[in-house]
């Protein structure tokens, strides 16, 4: 019986160390050598200070900005540690109700914009920390930041487009703009 439980507790030991000691230090390690910005986050820095993550939406309202997809993290917009879908149906009251008040901040901040609003605009995305709008989405603030910026139009339109990315190989997903990119990319032009 002791031989056994001491085989056991070898085994034991071992496995723990194999799976968890030397394993994660691998893994970490050629993560570190072949894709260190993806290691560390995909961080986005602004004069030498990180300000967010290529990977994980961020909460803009200042109309000066263009606005993401809403968040369904709790118990804060955007929060990484609880990445969840709101996990409510189309029928249900609660979505309906928080479509329309989406709608209603994105009239009040732009009451002359009649263009039917993307659906990605008033609705949270599956892990609730979508970084990305839809190009359509995009198009339906771009006019609303140009004025507030007091920016032409065109000049706007280039920035989103530097901002666009397309599908993976040509085929795969759709086309997205990455709001970080492009709300850094308006304050980078305005400071000139």
């Amino acid at each position: 019986m002791s031989k056994l439980l001491r085989n056991i507790l070898v085994m034991l030991l071992l496995l723990t160390v194999i799976t968890g000691v030397i394993y994660p230090l691998a893994v970490t390690g050629v993560a570190q050598l072949l894709f260190p910005k993806q290691a560390n986050g995909s961080l986005v820095e602004k004069d030498g200070k990180a300000v967010g993550s290529s990977l994980i939406g961020q909460s803009f309202t200042e109309p000066k900005y263009f606005w993401g997809r809403p968040s369904a993290t709790t118990p804060m917009a955007n929060n990484g540690a609880s990445s969840t879908p709101s996990n409510l149906g189309p029928t249900n009251p609660a979505l309906v109700d928080a479509v329309k008040q989406r709608i209603d901040a994105l009239h009040t901040a732009d009451p002359g914009n009649t263009a039917p609003v993307p659906a990605d605009l008033v609705t949270a995305s599956g892990s609730g920390l979508d970084p990305e709008i839809t190009p359509a989405a995009a198009q339906y603030q771009l006019a609303r930041v140009a004025r507030v910026r007091g920016m032409s139009e065109a000049d706007v339109q280039k920035l989103v487009a530097a901002a666009t990315s397309g599908r993976q190989l040509g085929v795969l997903g759709e086309p997205r703009v990455n709001v970080l990119q492009v709300n850094l990319a308006l304050d980078a032009q305005q400071k000139r």
